[in-house]
């Protein structure tokens, strides 16, 4: 492996060899040392005769360093079958499928990454950034929490699945060597700081999650809502982001994470319904979460969440039922880059969201992507959307575009 200062490797600035074993599916993790903060720089890979494409990325800024813009895009909920990735640009190809059907052995994981990973769009934005990356539901199954699927499985043969989805997962993710899978377990959760900026906790909402309430079904209640038992962060990591929160220097702190925080109001009529594999199936946690940024006087929160497969921007209050008052934070919700289709600028559904639940300003159901830009002054969100990814004609716009101003969590239309 050579990081360089130039495309062209005049003078690599680091190098060295690492084993690509086949116990680990021949995947390597470099952690590189010694590298100036604030800067981009290229690398590749040689293996005999063989050498990979260039990669680009930009080292953080030194902690605490003063900075005075970030700028950073959000994507996530891929799905190989129902769309290409026109946000990349690209090429017309056939319609494709997957190869295989259900994964669940490590054979099978790799199998489905390495067919994902073949697409030229996501080899060039991969190898045209640095990427954050974590993980929600379909890196196993469809919304498992802990060592629970939704098919009733007995836990010690889920925990195998999980097991070979951990393992695959690490293989081709960029991350670090502290990521790699124990048994069933993998440690996702994690704090980055972008200088003076902003602290950005990446979350992880599944692996220590107590099961949906009320069967999981869509836009109901039940009183497991309200189970005081209940986790969606599990005991230390919510006691690890309570002391992030608290010691943050940084003009803006972030939670990246997976499902809503808004408590959207999803059932039509007078009686109360939500998505139960959010956190408003959890009132407990959330209402301790949001008491205690509220408490403690936590300034300039913004949550990023996925998961959806639309675009929501919003305000979170103790209480979505009773919105008055100064919102405690805001959080903006990207939709998918393919999963679910071509889509349309507004479901039905969407609609009757926003007429439902005032601290919600904005919903879209088209493809894409969003774009943060960040400065000490203003937060900003662009939602970037495709008319189509059916097909490569797809055009990209900018759908809306709103922004938090420091000190102010309320979000408006910029």
């Amino acid at each position: 492996w050579e990081v360089a200062t130039d495309t062209g490797f005049s003078s690599p600035v680091r190098s060295g060899e690492a084993l690509a074993r086949p116990e680990l599916g021949h995947a390597v993790h470099v952690e590189v040392e010694g590298l100036e903060p604030g800067r981009p720089y290229f690398y590749r890979f040689v293996a005999g005769r063989e050498r990979s494409a260039i990669g680009r990325a930009v080292t953080a800024p030194a902690a605490g360093a003063a900075v005075d813009r970030a700028r950073f895009g959000v994507l996530g909920c891929q799905a190989y079958e129902q769309g290409f990735y026109n946000g990349s640009g690209g090429t017309f190809e056939n319609p494709r499928q997957h190869l295989g059907g259900e994964v669940y052995s490590l054979d099978d994981y790799r199998r489905r990454y390495a067919q994902y990973k073949m697409d030229a769009d996501l080899q060039a934005s991969h190898a045209s950034t640095a990427w954050f990356c974590t993980w929600d539901d379909h890196e196993i199954d469809n919304n498992w929490v802990s060592a629970l699927d939704q098919d009733g499985t007995p836990p010690e043969v889920f925990m195998l699945r999980q097991q070979a989805a951990m393992q695959a997962w690490y293989e081709n993710m960029p991350v670090r060597r502290s990521a790699f899978p124990k048994g069933s377990s993998l440690q996702l959760y994690r704090q980055a700081g972008w200088g003076s900026l902003l602290d950005l906790n990446l979350l992880d909402t599944r692996q220590y999650r107590s099961d949906q309430p009320c069967d999981d079904r869509w836009a109901t209640t039940c009183a497991g809502v309200t189970d005081r038992n209940a986790q969606v962060l599990g005991e230390a990591q919510e006691q690890w982001l309570y002391r992030n929160l608290d010691r943050s220097q940084a003009r803006w702190k972030v939670l990246a994470q997976q499902i809503m925080v808004m408590d959207l109001e999803r059932r039509e009529g007078p009686e109360p319904g939500y998505n139960l594999d959010t956190w408003a199936g959890y009132a407990i946690p959330r209402r301790r979460l949001l008491e205690r940024v509220r408490d403690r006087r936590i300034d300039n929160l913004v949550v990023l969440t996925g998961d959806e497969h639309q675009n929501y921007a919003g305000e979170l209050h103790i209480d979505g039922r009773d919105p008055s008052g100064t919102p405690v934070a805001s959080e903006f919700v990207t939709t998918s880059i393919s999963s679910s289709g071509d889509g349309t600028d507004q479901r039905a559904d969407g609609r009757r969201y926003l007429e439902d639940n005032p601290f919600l300003k904005f919903n879209n159901a088209q493809r894409g992507y969003a774009v943060c830009d960040v400065t000490a002054e203003r937060w900003q969100t662009e939602f970037k959307v495709l008319d189509k990814v059916s097909d490569r004609s797809g055009t990209l716009s900018t759908r809306a575009t709103f922004a938090v101003a420091a000190g102010d969590p309320r979000v408006v239309p910029a």
